[in-house]
Formats: structure tokens, sequence, C-alpha cells
């Protein structure tokens, strides 16, 4: 355990993101023994024109123009700062030299911004722990010398448009000069180790609060099944994106399962929305809903599938839905990949459309309670106090 630290906290992901985040379930688990600052990202040229309207926009406006704070105090321990500075929007530029010249100088600017928090906070002695900002943040240990720094990777983020820009040349040399490197899969911990030997796994963390065996099945399903036939469901949720889900095979599973109703809850993208499977009759879409009712959608399916395409941003990326489906106790079918070696003992691995088909099959077929029990004691290993405490550890070995 770390208890009674100062800990800074940047990352990709702004406070007032409205998706989920790795990064604010981490501060949350810190500020039950430390204090925590989590400073949100800050707002770019390119934004404040292109996203005007957007809330998050206006806000980081507001405190640019003093017109709002910029510390916020969202619960014990737990303080949340918005920069008072806008940066230059830089990835464009082709030449790394050109491109480091810019990227100090916006350095510069947010370490500035964050010693004013650091100055209304009293924070002393603390440890940093960046969440994959490699750029805006790769001077920031430079600038403000903390005890300890931490680069923490849960995504190959080479693998996206903007990240393959000039990520695969900071990337690793952020890594290499951090104290230590932690990762949420084998794989990424692997790739750290690669430029820094004092990389450790970490495991993911999951809030399992909401994920209970008493839930409501949603109307929309009942519906569904009752004109179907009450047929069995096999079900995904999640963001349905070409780029991490195997749409092919979905729609030769559908097809090919006529008597199985297949239902997807979640947002699409347009090669999904153009897909076979909406003129499919055993396929529903639900659309996008709220976290705290996915539990729900959960519980009415029979089995549960994470059909990923095998790619550099899937091969060794921790699936948090895996966790959510053990934790209700579904049956799973997924794609092998790296990461699913994890669970290769409660999950039906599969590498080929007929491993699919097959497999289908034997998830369908009654589970024992002592299975369902095991399924759910292993998703709740993967708790975000346990990955913390891997963090600490991590922290701990480190000797400056």
């Amino acid at each position: 355990m770390i208890n009674n630290r100062d800990i800074i906290i940047v990352g990709q992901q702004s406070w007032d993101t409205d998706i989920g985040s790795n990064c604010k379930n981490i501060a949350v688990e810190f500020s039950r023994h430390n204090r925590v600052l989590y400073v949100s990202t800050p707002l770019d040229r390119k934004s404040r024109y292109q996203q005007k309207e957007k809330a998050s926009t206006k806000r980081r406006l507001d405190v640019v123009r003093r017109h709002k704070e910029p510390l916020e105090m969202v619960q014990d321990n737990l303080w949340v700062w918005y920069h008072d500075v806008v940066i230059e929007s830089i990835n464009w530029i082709k030449s790394e030299a050109l491109f480091d010249l810019f990227n100090r100088r916006n350095n510069r600017l947010l370490a500035r911004s964050i010693q004013t928090a650091i100055g209304l906070t009293g924070f002393k002695d603390y440890i940093l722990f960046n969440d994959g900002d490699m750029f805006r943040s790769f001077y920031l240990q430079d600038y403000i010398n903390p005890s300890v720094s931490v680069y923490y990777l849960r995504d190959n983020f080479y693998a996206t448009d903007y990240w393959k820009k000039h990520g695969p040349v900071w990337q690793p040399k952020l890594i290499a000069k951090a104290d230590v490197c932690v990762a949420n899969s084998m794989y990424l911990t692997e790739h750290c180790a690669g430029f820094n030997p004092n990389s450790h796994y970490v495991g993911q963390g999951c809030d399992f609060s909401l994920f209970t065996m008493e839930q409501t099945v949603p109307e929309d399903i009942i519906n569904k099944k009752k004109e179907f036939g009450l047929a069995p469901v096999i079900g995904y949720v999640g963001a349905l994106l070409s780029a991490r889900l195997n749409i092919a095979l979905l729609e030769e599973l559908a097809a090919k399962n006529q008597a199985l109703l297949f239902v997807f809850v979640g947002p699409e993208d347009e090669d999904f929305r153009r897909s076979r499977l909406h003129s499919m009759p055993n396929t529903f879409f639900t659309g996008s809903k709220p976290p705290e009712v996915l539990p729900a959608y959960i519980s009415a399916f029979d089995v549960c599938i994470n059909p990923q395409v095998i790619n550099d941003l899937t091969v060794g990326n921790y699936p948090r839905k895996i966790d959510e489906y053990l934790a209700m106790g579904k049956p799973v079918i997924a794609t092998r990949t790296e990461a699913m070696k994890l669970f290769e003992e409660f999950v039906l691995l599969a590498e080929t459309p007929s491993d699919y088909q097959r497999l289908l099959k034997k998830a369908l077929e009654s589970q024992p309670q002592t299975a369902i029990r095991e399924k759910i004691a292993f998703a709740h290993s993967h708790s975000w106090e346990n990955s913390v405490k891997a963090i600490y550890a991590a922290i701990n070995s480190t000797q400056r």
C-alpha cells in the first residue's frame, strides 16, 4: 500500500469525459488513501474553434477567461484541475525536430499551469502518474520534478491514426525515462519492457457494483424475444466498431443460426450501419444505452460474445467487457488473442468462424452452478483495488 502521499495524474482522458475511463477509476481508488490531483486535458487551438459548441470546450474557455475557477474538489482527497491556458495543435507537423520545438512550448505552458495547482493544493513530494499522455506530458517530469514518475500503458496507441504519426518516436523515449512503467496486459507490459526494464503487469480493474445477478430484463428485449419466438439470445455490449469487431464473422454466424437472436447493445460506426446485419430477421440493435442499464441487458443474454478482429489495435488490448460478462455468470465466446490467454480457463476461445459455430452449441448447454460461481469469483479478482495495489507495488519497488 501507499498511504498519505500526494499523487498528480495526467492523461488522455479528461475528468468530464462521457465515456468509461481507466484513469478516473484509478484516481478514485488512489484517493481512498492519498491526496490526488487529476489534471484534465487542456484546450488546444484547433478544438477551441472546431468544437466550440461542446460543453467541455466552453468550460475550458471559461477557465481561460477567468470566468470559472480552475480547481474543483470532486470528493474527499480528490481535486480536478482545468488548465487556464490554450496550447497549440501540433500533430500535423511532419518534422520531428519542429514537432519537438512546439511540444516543448506546450509542455512548459502546461507545467506552469500544474505548478499553480500544486501551490493551491499544497502538494509535496508527489508521485506523477501518466496515463498514456505521450506528447503533452513528455517533458512534465523534467519541469515539475516528481519524486517518482509512472507511465501507464493501457492500449496499443500506435494502431490509431492520431498516435501513429509521432507516437512510435516519442512514446518509447517517455517509457524509457519514466521511473517505472505499468501496463494492464502482458502484451503491453512486454512492449514497455523493451524500453524500460522496470516494467510491471498490473492487470485491469473493473467496477462490479452494478453487475449483480438480480436484474430486470429490459422491456425492448422482452418484446423482441416474444416477437422472435423466445429464442436463445447471443449478445454483445459495447461500441460497435469495424476497427475492433469482425463484421463478416457476425454476418456469417447470424446467417447460419437463424433460430438464434443476435442482440447488439451500443453505438455503431458507419461500417456497422451499412452491414448486412441490419437486414437480417434474427438481429436486433438497441442503440446506445446508459452504463447503469448494461448489466440488465447482459442478464438477458444466454451467451455473450466478443468477436474481435485481430489487428494491432486489439491483439494486446485487455477486453474489460469479458470481466463484466463473467461477473454476470454468463457463458462467453471470444476471439483468441494474446490478452485473452488470461481468460482461457473461463472463456471459450475461437480462432476461426467454424470454431465460433462449434462453440456456440457448446455455450448453449446448461452450466453447473459451480462453474457459474467460479466465473464470478474470477471476474471479481480483477477489481480496481487489486489493480491499484499492483501499481503501488511497482512504485514501491522503484529506487531513486
